[in-house]
């Protein structure tokens, strides 16, 4: 079996650092390197990552030399990967690999050097997520699968854990994830996908954990999907589809999306919630301000008018918020 160097990015989480590091021990190919990046953790989750490393020589624990931002901890953690490795399997420090995941996501990349990402069904919490690849299939057209994606009809992976990435694919990208956006690794993937091919494994092989206090599970309480979509769209979405189609997809996103400003406004959400889709609309240069909510506003309000049960809903939780 080929090299492979794992890598997990860590920063304060005692709590899950220690399940994660055991499931990547657990794995049944064994071939590997585990690089364990500290970026000046204060809650002991160094001294965890040094008590497995004194106990299993594939650990080296590295420790970054100032505290930078989460993007940057991920693309400096990849940039310290073996020289030798053909693959690359980033772990999040509060998730965790079921103990086939290397083995059958190498495997599948192994047999066609045009997939430049691995990915699998995985657990989102409880749920199990990725979608899009027919049973049975196991390579698909990277073009196709962001093709799925832009239609939404497709979304084969989640977070970074549940991805394989050849590694020759990390090293041509400097940064790896692209600084200033907004969901650099759906970005990435899509980036890589126009240019490579998608492996897929039809077996749940890795946890994505959504109970805890991480950036990602912060964001969820803001309801990114549809402002990812919207961004995806904006910038691959014209590489894969015709014009006609591009038109009509921008159209229904646009209005969706608008329509959940307008009814979250109704709402009354906070002012972390604005800032989160203004910053993200930002990166593909949309204002978002009275102006822009107004209309989106008024629809609602006239919807909710003809629904009292609606209603009734939004005016509790609009007095829960202001509590």
């Amino acid at each position: 079996m080929p090299f492979v160097s794992v890598v997990t990015p860590f920063y304060n989480t005692a709590p899950y650092l220690r399940e994660c590091i055991e499931s990547v021990l657990a794995q049944t190919l064994g071939d590997f390197e585990y690089l364990l990046v500290d970026n000046k953790s204060t809650d002991g989750s160094r001294d965890i990552a040094e008590q497995f490393a004194r106990r299993d020589s594939r650990i080296r624990v590295i420790e970054n030399e100032a505290f930078v931002g989460q993007v940057e901890n991920y693309n400096g953690a990849l940039e310290r990967i073996s020289p030798k490795c053909e693959f690359v399997k980033l772990t999040q420090a509060d998730d965790a690999l079921l103990p086939e995941c290397l083995r059958l996501m190498v495997e599948n990349a192994q047999r066609d050097p045009r997939v430049g990402i691995v990915s699998s069904y995985f657990l989102k919490g409880s749920t199990p997520s990725g979608r899009g690849v027919p049973y049975g299939t196991t390579h698909v057209n990277g073009r196709a699968i962001v093709r799925g994606i832009m239609l939404g009809t497709a979304y084969p992976f989640g977070s970074p854990t549940s991805m394989l990435y050849r590694a020759s694919v990390v090293r041509a990208r400097k940064p790896f994830y692209a600084l200033g956006r907004y969901h650099e690794d759906s970005e990435a993937a899509c980036e890589i996908l126009l240019e490579h091919d998608l492996g897929f494994v039809h077996q749940v092989l890795s946890f994505c954990r959504t109970d805890n206090e991480g950036i990602m599970s912060a964001a969820e309480r803001f309801n990114p999907a549809p402002l990812d979509h919207l961004i995806v769209l904006e910038r691959y979405g014209r590489e894969v589809l015709s014009p006609e189609e591009f038109a009509q997809r921008k159209a229904v996103e646009w209005r969706v999306y608008l329509g959940f400003l307008g009814n979250s406004v109704l709402r009354g959400r906070g002012e972390k919630f604005w800032k989160y889709h203004r910053a993200g609309l930002a990166t593909i240069g949309r204002p978002l301000g009275k102006r822009e909510l107004l209309l989106p506003t008024l629809k609602q309000v006239a919807r909710a008018a003809l629904n009292p049960v609606q209603a009734i809903e939004i005016a509790r939780e609009r007095a829960h918020r202001e509590e």
